[in-house]
């Protein structure tokens, strides 16, 4: 199709080009006006039983903790931990993510602690939803020691390093417009493209009917032969 096609394509289906720009516009104005997504994050910490060799937990801890820790969240992320959580209260997204506080010649989690976040469009209910996480996260954990038969003594703890803070999600409304008027562009043209090649085939089927016409077959039931034919 040569570009002069193309135009006259496209002008004979203007109304296609104006729907798309309409819910074009519909989109650009979602992307002005998005719905507020409050993101809340928080940082906990696996920490070991206080002996007396080691008063400070925080400067005894090892890989096998980290393992441990990342036994735990791989169980939340489970179908059956995502259900457990969905009934704790749990709702919209949420992440476990691991922190590594390893360096690139001991590339290990060598603190085993886990950070937690949880978008809602509500700040207090993302604040509620990592709290709960956690608490889901440490009654693993106490669930885990008890079928050991781990004394009370022995047992690791929970530490909560950062609190739940919300903040706002805030996104890019420039490359979010850019975006919506690029898919408008390219599904417009394409859009108006396909209904004038589908207009314009049954055109040319209904005009070479109304050009043959109906034949009227004979008495004997053999289609009579054309005029010239006579």
């Amino acid at each position: 199709m040569s570009p002069g096609e193309l135009v006259r394509a496209l002008r004979r289906r203007w109304y296609v080009l104006v729907v798309v720009m309409l819910l074009a516009a519909a989109g650009a104005l979602h992307v002005l006006r998005p719905d507020r997504t409050y993101v809340s994050s928080a940082v906990v910490v696996l920490k070991p039983p206080v002996t007396g060799s080691q008063p400070n937990q925080l400067a005894n801890l090892q890989p096998p903790l980290a393992a441990v820790s990342y036994a735990v969240i791989q169980q939340l992320l489970a179908p059956d931990g995502a259900a457990e959580l969905r009934a704790a209260g749990v709702e919209g997204t949420y992440r476990l993510v691991p922190r590594n506080s390893g360096t690139s010649v001991t590339p290990r989690h060598l603190i085993p602690s886990l950070q937690v976040q949880a978008e809602q469009s509500d700040p207090a209910a993302a604040d509620a939803a990592v709290r709960t996480i956690t608490e889901v996260y440490a009654k693993h954990l106490s669930d885990l020691e008890t079928r050991q038969g781990i004394p009370a003594s022995a047992r690791m703890s929970v530490d909560l390093l950062v609190p739940p803070t919300a903040v706002e999600r805030t996104s890019d409304r420039s490359r979010g417009l850019a975006g919506v008027a690029l898919l408008a562009a390219v599904g417009g043209g394409a859009a108006a493209l396909w209904t004038d090649q589908l207009l314009t085939r049954r055109d040319r089927r209904r005009r070479e009917g109304a050009d043959t016409g109906p034949e009227t077959p004979a008495r004997d039931g053999r289609v009579p032969h054309a005029a010239a034919s006579r």
